[in-house]
Parts: C-alpha cells; structure tokens; sequence
C-alpha cells in the first residue's frame, strides 16, 4: 500500500524536544480541536508543512521539525486529501504505527507573525463551526 503513495523523507512539525531513536506515537491531543485524542500520528512530505504544523502546535517549547520514518503502513491524510484539497498535494500522512525520529532539521521557512496570527484565526474559526471535524 505504501509504495503508491510517498518515498519521503517525511517530516513531523511539533513543540517536543525529541532525540533520534525516540518514537511519536497516536493517542494524544490534537493541536487544532484539542478535545479530541487522535487516533493516528501525522507527518508531511514537505518540510516547510511540518515548519508551520510545528509553529501551530500546542505547547511552549520551540518549534522544531524532526524527519521521521514511518515504522508501520501508512495512508494519506483523509482531513486535507480530497476532502479540502483534489489528490494530496500537501503530501501528509498519518499512521496508526509510531514514527521513528532519525534527525531535525532547521533550515525550515519560519512563518512571519503576520501568517501566523492568519493561520491561528483560521484555527480558531474552525473551533467555532460547529461543522468542523476531523476524520479520526
């Protein structure tokens, strides 16, 4: 199943300060509907995707992107493909198995506090709709 779908490097956007050898793993809170545990650890293609998921996520530490190799099968992400966006063009995954971490990487684009404020309202209007889900 996996070979249709990326050959990476996938990478992970988060506040957590990890090492390699340490695994991300399902069953925590979401950054952006926080009353829900996920069920699947998400992860990008795109290292710049896992720049922004790290600026976004919740938590005080710095934003860090870690490349990460997926230990079991993995899907695309149903919230983004097809769903929001035709094909899967941001490249994003997610996984019932954990995440290996095997570097980080720093020279990701930092978003300017202008975009970022963007995004967060984004976030904040999809908390609010009462239509919002994301598919677990």
């Amino acid at each position: 199943m996996n070979e249709a779908l990326d050959e990476g490097p996938f990478f992970h956007g988060t506040k957590a300060e990890l090492r390699v050898g340490d695994h991300l793993t399902a069953g925590f809170r979401s950054n952006y509907l926080p009353e829900i545990v996920m069920n699947h650890v998400y992860f990008t293609a795109l290292r710049d995707g896992a720049g922004l998921a790290a600026e976004l996520a919740a938590g005080d530490g710095a934003p860090r992107v870690y490349v990460v190799e997926p230990t079991g099968e993995f899907e695309n992400d149903p919230n983004v493909t097809d769903k929001k966006f035709p094909g899967n063009p941001t490249r994003s995954f997610r996984s019932r198995e954990p995440l290996r971490i095997v570097g980080e990487v720093t020279d990701w684009t930092r978003q300017t506090p202008e975009a970022l404020q963007m995004w967060r309202d984004r976030l904040a209007a999809i908390r609010l709709d009462d239509r919002a889900e994301i598919i677990n």
